[in-house]
């Protein structure tokens, strides 16, 4: 049973008879199918059904050369908003199964991002006819929350959008530096750290640590596409899945510069989310390729 079902309101689905049926459910009421053929004539299938807006399972599979189709996985999806240019996109397949994982750099963050792949078969298109050309894809991050709570805001200083931006433009170009071996951007940086470790050390001993930290997106798990996030509340949207009824929060929240949709269920979000409160929360990362023509 997959962990992140609940967040698109299939909480209590709790049985593999459960599971299997909602699964052939899927199969046989799909709303779109997009297929793609690979090496040795066989063509790689996705069925994809929405139970809201945004949001619902995807079944992977295949057709044979004799055009007899077999079921390989599904996930739940959800589509986020927003499109942005990230650096240095890199999309690999998994070892075991049709599926993609998709990597990109954020200098905001200062870490290697990597996403699950919703669009797998719209990538391997894309790949066969017209090749991956990176300065033409826009990349659209969602995170899948199993588990959340809302914190109070904390008081910080007033910095205009100019000022943020210069800030980020200034960080990242230290970072890009950095990379590539110069020592001055190096030491800017190790003083920076230096100096934010001594501000946490000092203020910790009095303060708890999420009224110091306002923000962070940071990795969890031994999964590659799993992070622990906390960030600012900036949109509540609320939906309701078709078949179950459960009720399910969207929320378009701010993490490190980075903004992006998360999609959580009602009864496993602890506290009354509001714009400019904090969504801490575990999440399971996933991003779309947008190219000219897309969507699911």
């Amino acid at each position: 049973m997959h962990k992140y079902l609940s967040a698109i309101g299939f909480k209590h689905i709790d049985s593999r008879k459960a599971l299997n049926k909602l699964i052939d459910f899927t199969e046989s009421s799909f709303q779109y199918e997009k297929t793609v053929k690979v090496k040795d004539q066989l063509e790689v299938s996705e069925r994809i059904k929405h139970f809201t807006k945004d949001m619902g399972l995807i079944v992977v599979g295949a057709y044979d050369k004799d055009d007899n189709y077999e079921r390989e996985h599904y996930i739940p999806f959800f589509l986020g908003k927003g499109e942005k240019k990230f650096d240095e996109l890199a999309v690999e397949r998994h070892i075991a199964r049709n599926s993609y994982a998709g990597a990109c750099e954020y200098p905001g963050i200062g870490i290697t991002i990597i996403y699950y792949l919703q669009n797998a078969v719209e990538y391997l298109s894309e790949l066969k006819f017209h090749q991956f050309n990176q300065s033409a894809v826009s990349l659209t991050l969602s995170g899948l929350a199993c588990e959340g709570k809302v914190l109070l805001p904390i008081i910080k200083e007033e910095q205009s959008f100019i000022e943020k931006e210069e800030n980020l433009r200034r960080h990242s170009k230290l970072i890009k530096e950095a990379r590539s071996g110069d020592e001055n951007a190096i030491e800017s940086l190790t003083v920076q750290e230096m100096d934010t470790y001594s501000m946490i050390s000092r203020r910790i001993e009095t303060e708890d640590v999420l009224s110091i930290v306002s923000t962070y997106f940071m990795p969890c798990g031994l999964e590659c596409d799993q992070y622990s996030i906390l960030g600012e509340i900036l949109k509540i949207e609320k939906r309701e899945n078709s078949l179950t009824k459960e009720k399910i929060y969207v929320l378009t929240v701010e993490c490190n510069n980075l903004e992006f949709d998360v999609c959580i269920n009602e009864e496993d979000l602890i506290g009354e989310p509001e714009i400019g409160r904090r969504l801490k929360a575990s999440i399971w990362l996933q991003g779309r390729l947008n190219f000219e023509e897309t969507d699911i």
